[in-house]
């Protein structure tokens, strides 16, 4: 632990530096002037940007000429990473508003003139422990920060690549809320001109929710080319989220899905909605969509889970888009105002267009806090789609 004493007066540095050697607290740097403490802080010097600083306890006078220690206080508490840093006030003016002004200014205790070594020794070693908690506490979330980008490269690793086929093309843009998320879309080509899509939207987000993605991501594959059929995928998937019971859980997790199985050869698809917000095909020159859905409850909140699966027809070229309540919610009003707000920006050209979505839809201002994630899937089913 390395200790910074600032005090214009020599005699006050050398009492504090005898007493401190007597503790066997040898590791410390002396300063005359406010000023030359802030250089030694890495403040004011020729380097740009703020300078890492090894010191652990500032030891400051309150009264100095040019710059006295509540204003160098005011000083540091301006740069962040030297925020942490205590500084112990050491002052012959008993003035209680002084002493309440230095406080306010950043400063976490003070010690008074003559000083007392069993008093100053005391107020260092609180000093000096709350600095190490505080250390170990950034070190801990550093660590947590890192993991977390880990496990957002992991989460983001798993989501379907674009598909630009012949009969049908396949895109989607992913916005979480925060580092990680709760929502995730898949499309599987099943041979044959058919494809699996799915787009869900676990409750909440962050970790927990994350976790519970990742290990639906982990099943989903092999649960859609085992079953591939809409009902039966579904009932599956609550099969195997519900084996994720824990005990005295107080938050019910669940989530909406919408997972539909498409047939470019008999253009038909075939699709379950759980609990999602409607998907919307777009056919022709329709400016209206047809609307897919909900027709059964989400998915995890009961053991056994009763769907009625439904079909539809296109006959021209389109696209279907899915999307989760985060871009739903963007728009003001009820489900029918946003169902409009979706149309509005969603009709029109079949081709995808990544620029216009973005623009439409992901575009936050700087310092905006997204309330949750934001999805949105894109399939784009060609002319080629003629039956054989």
């Amino acid at each position: 632990m390395r200790i910074l004493i600032v005090d214009d007066n020599p005699t006050n540095v050398i009492i504090i530096r005898e007493i401190l050697k007597k503790e066997d607290y040898r590791n410390f740097i002396t300063a005359s002037s406010a000023k030359e403490m802030l250089k030694l802080l890495g403040i004011g010097g020729e380097k740009k940007g703020p300078q890492q600083s090894d010191i652990d306890l500032i030891l400051l006078d309150m009264m100095m000429p040019e710059m006295d220690g509540i204003e160098a206080c005011r000083v540091v508490q301006q740069y962040e990473h030297l925020r942490d840093i205590p500084i112990i006030m050491v002052t012959a003016v008993g003035d209680s508003k002084k002493l309440a002004e230095a406080l306010d200014a950043g400063a976490v205790d003070y010690v008074t003139k003559p000083i007392n070594k069993v008093e100053l020794m005391a107020r260092i070693r609180l000093a000096l422990r709350l600095k190490r908690e505080k250390d170990w506490h950034k070190e801990r979330d550093q660590r947590m920060q890192d993991e977390l980008k880990l496990a957002a490269l992991v989460q983001n690793a798993v989501l379907s690549l674009p598909i630009t086929d012949e009969v049908l093309e396949a895109h989607a843009i992913y916005q979480p809320s925060a580092e990680l998320a709760g929502d995730l879309y898949a499309w599987y080509p099943l041979g044959d001109g058919r494809y699996a899509v799915i787009l869900l939207d676990m409750m909440g987000h962050g970790i927990s929710s994350s976790l519970f993605c990742m290990f639906l991501a982990s099943v989903l594959k092999d649960t859609v080319t085992t079953y591939v059929e809409p009902e039966k995928v579904i009932q599956e998937l609550n099969r195997r989220f519900n084996q994720l019971y824990i005990e005295k859980q107080l938050v019910q997790y669940y989530f909406t899905a919408i997972y539909l199985v498409i047939d470019t050869r008999m253009k038909r698809i075939d699709y379950v909605n759980a609990g999602h917000p409607p998907a919307l095909l777009f056919e022709g020159n329709a400016k209206k969509p047809v609307l897919l859905e909900s027709n059964c409850h989400p998915v995890g909140l009961f053991d056994r889970i009763d769907i009625q699966p439904q079909s539809l027809s296109f006959e021209e070229e389109g696209h279907l888009v899915m999307y989760t309540d985060g871009l739903l919610e963007m728009a003001p009003g009820e489900q029918e105002e946003q169902l409009d707000f979706m149309i509005g920006n969603l009709n029109g050209d079949h081709e995808w267009r990544e620029e216009v979505m973005q623009e439409a839809f992901f575009t936050d201002e700087a310092d905006q806090e997204r309330d949750d994630d934001k999805c949105l899937v894109w399939i784009t089913l060609k002319k080629g789609t003629d039956k054989e």
